[in-house]
C-alpha cells in the first residue's frame, strides 16, 4: 500500500517526501513535534496534544503554522490517505527554511511543517503488555527544557539503542541525586511497596506526558492512591509494578529493571486493570 506524507501544503508519496537542505530542523533541530495515538481512524487525546504543541512553540518562539481546526483537518487527512485505523500520526514543525545561522532568521520564515501517519498491530501490541516487558537505566544527559516537545533528541535515540543493546523495550533516565526522572520516550511509574501509584511531578523538567495526564484522570475516577512523588532505582525494583505511558506504548507493564525481576515478574494487575481502562477511554473520548 502507497503511503503519504504531508509536506509543506500538499500531500506527496511517501517516498518521494523531503525538505529544504537549510531547514532548521534539519540543521539545528530547531523545531517541535507531538504524535497522536489513533483509535479507530480517530485521534486520541487531542485536546492534549494540542495544548502540548501550542506549548511547545510559544517556548521557542516559533509560529503558529496554521490554526488547529486547519491543522486537525490535515492530521485526520493523513490518517485517512494512508488508511490507518489504528496507529499513530506524527506532525512536526520547525522555525523553517532559512541560511544556517545559530540566530533565528530576520525577517522570520514561515514554519515548516511535515505530517506522517502509520498504521499499528494493536493485537501484537496487547501481547508485548501482556507479556511485560524490560527497562534498563541510564544516566540523565538531556538538556534542561524537556517540558519542550524537541525534535533535539540524540540523548534519547542514544538511551533507546542502549536498551535495545541489553534487550530491553525502554531506557529510564536517572539524576544525579539516583532518581528516575522518564523514559526515552515515555513516562516511568511505580506502584511501590505500599501500593500507591507514583510519577515523577512534571516540575523537575520531566516531558508533560499527555498520557500521563489522561490515565491520572483515570486513576482519580477509580480512587487509587497517587502521588506525584520520585523514586529511585532500588524503589523501582522493590516495587509492586511498574510500567511506563506514552502515546505509542499507552500503558505498558515492565517487569524488570536493569535485569532484576519487578514484583513476580510478571505484569501486575493494577498496570493490566489501567491499560485496559486508559484505551477504552481514549476511543470514547477520540475525535
Amino acid at each position: 500500500m502507497s503511503r503519504f506524507a504531508y509536506v509543506n501544503g500538499r500531500f506527496v508519496r511517501h517516498g518521494q517526501a523531503a525538505v529544504h537542505i537549510e531547514d532548521r530542523g534539519y540543521q539545528l533541530a530547531d523545531g517541535v513535534y507531538e504524535v497522536w495515538a489513533v483509535f479507530d481512524g480517530k485521534l486520541a487525546d487531542a485536546a492534549g496534544h494540542f495544548t502540548r504543541l501550542w506549548r511547545s512553540l510559544d517556548e521557542l518562539q516559533i509560529a503558529h503554522p496554521m490554526s488547529q481546526a486547519a491543522l486537525t483537518v490535515v492530521l485526520r487527512e493523513a490518517v485517512r490517505r494512508n488508511k490507518v485505523r489504528d496507529g499513530l500520526v506524527y506532525l512536526q514543525v520547525t522555525r523553517g527554511v532559512a541560511p544556517r545561522d545559530h540566530a533565528f532568521p530576520n525577517p522570520a520564515v514561515p514554519p515548516a511543517v511535515v505530517v506522517t501517519a502509520k498504521s499499528v498491530d494493536r493485537a501484537a501490541a496487547e501481547a508485548k503488555a501482556a507479556r511485560g516487558l524490560s527497562v534498563v537505566t541510564v544516566p540523565e544527559n538531556r538538556w534542561g527544557r524537556c517540558d519542550i516537545k524537541s525534535i533535539g533528541l540524540l540523548p534519547n535515540a542514544l538511551a533507546k539503542q542502549a536498551a535495545r543493546q541489553r534487550g530491553a523495550v525502554e531506557a529510564w533516565f536517572v539524576d544525579e541525586l539516583g532518581l528516575v526522572t522518564e523514559g526515552a520516550s515515555s513516562n516511568a511509574w511505580i506502584v511501590d511497596s505500599e501500593g500507591r501509584l507514583r510519577t515523577r511531578d512534571t516540575q523537575a523538567n520531566i516531558l508533560r506526558g499527555i498520557t500521563r495526564t489522561s490515565l491520572m484522570e483515570v486513576i482519580a475516577g477509580e480512587g487509587l492512591p497517587i502521588t506525584e512523588q520520585p523514586f529511585t532505582v532500588e524503589e523501582a525494583k522493590a516495587a509492586r509494578e511498574a510500567f511506563i505511558t506514552g502515546a505509542g506504548t499507552l500503558v505498558l507493564p515492565i517487569v524488570s529493571i536493569d535485569g532484576v525481576a519487578v514484583g513476580d515478574g510478571k505484569p501486575g494487575p493494577v498496570a493490566t486493570r489501567l491499560r485496559a481502562l486508559y484505551i477504552q477511554r481514549a476511543k470514547e473520548a477520540a475525535i
